[in-house]
């Protein structure tokens, strides 16, 4: 008897061992090869840009290259579709945005994936506003905020706005500004910031609210005239560019979006930790921080992981009743 207890006790320590040993080899050695940042948007796109100056500053940090990959189309659909169907091993990441995983539920009919189950969340990466761009040479009277809304109270209807795509983040922004403001205007899609921005200058439209990393040389260079920006505070790229709310006399008025880090579902816990531990450490930097306010992005105080996941969930709910107020759909 006092022998078949021993065997016991010894099967069981090495059943034990056996257990602990193989906990211990499923820990990943991560990461070994090259790290992939995917993107929705083309390259030189404000996405694209964050992806290579997040890549380049993780490298030494992770001791792997980074790479940036923008798969484009569909309002960044195809690229999310992407990454929820690759393999959860930590080489594949999205840079993803408000767009692509609060706006676009509500806006396309198909995705083609789930926003919140087919994704495992890093990171939190800045809030973006818009900015209310004017073509100085084609309206030299319009200097204000003010002088555009009193022009379109005298004629409902005539101006137009442009935007990157029905249902993208400046389009919203026109449908809320011209819901706050009680104006009409007319909306002119365009396939992406590049035409939108040339219609601009063209004088083919009459206003554009474009993100602010894009808009901030444009208007440095005068191009363009910056009426106001669409978040509850000035941004530190464009301080005599007032908000929307104060120069447009529209209280609380606000409209930004942000951008965010996502992997796979299915990410092993040990390595969604160390890549959002990275990252947050990396954007959190001063020389990080400062790169962000140099584009107009605000850096996000609670990034992590819990705390994206709550902000995503609201902004999935806020941003559906604007899509429907809108009436914007895609197929």
């Amino acid at each position: 008897m006092k022998f078949q207890k021993l065997c016991a006790g010894i099967a069981l320590t090495a059943i034990a061992a056996v257990g602990a040993n193989s906990a211990l080899a499923q820990e990943p050695n991560w990461p070994t090869q090259p790290i992939t940042i995917v993107g929705g948007f083309p390259g030189g796109a404000a996405t694209d840009l964050y992806a290579r100056k997040l890549g380049a500053e993780l490298a030494p940090v992770l001791g792997v290259a980074f790479v940036a990959d923008n798969k484009t189309g569909a309002g960044g659909n195809i690229a999310s579709a992407y990454v929820a169907q690759a393999a959860p091993n930590g080489y594949t990441f999205l840079l993803g945005t408000a767009g692509t995983h609060a706006i676009n539920p509500a806006l396309y009919k198909k995705l083609g994936f789930d926003p919140v189950a087919d994704f495992s969340r890093i990171a939190l990466l800045g809030d973006l506003p818009n900015v209310l761009l004017i073509n100085p040479e084609k309206h030299p009277e319009i200097k204000t905020c003010q002088d555009l809304l009193g022009r379109a109270r005298k004629q409902p209807g005539q101006l137009n706005f442009a935007s990157t795509g029905n249902g993208a983040s400046g389009h919203l922004a026109g449908v809320q500004f011209g819901g706050a403001s009680r104006t009409e205007y007319t909306h002119v899609p365009y396939r992406g910031q590049g035409p939108a921005i040339t219609a601009l200058l063209a004088g083919e439209v009459d206003f554009f609210f474009n993100q602010s990393s894009p808009s901030i040389p444009l208007v440095q260079s005068g191009k363009v005239r910056a009426l106001a920006v669409t978040s509850s505070q000035r941004i530190a790229a464009l301080p005599n560019v007032p908000t929307v709310a104060e120069a447009c006399d529209l209280p609380g008025f606000v409209s930004t979006t942000w951008y965010g880090l996502f992997g796979p579902a299915g990410l092993p816990p040990a390595i969604q930790a160390r890549m959002s531990k990275a990252v947050l450490s990396t954007i959190g930097t001063d020389s990080f921080r400062q790169w962000l306010v140099n584009q107009g992005i605000a850096p996000i105080e609670d990034g992590s992981p819990a705390a994206f996941e709550r902000i995503q969930k609201q902004d999935m709910v806020r941003w559906a009743k604007i899509v429907k107020d809108s009436g914007a759909q895609v197929d």
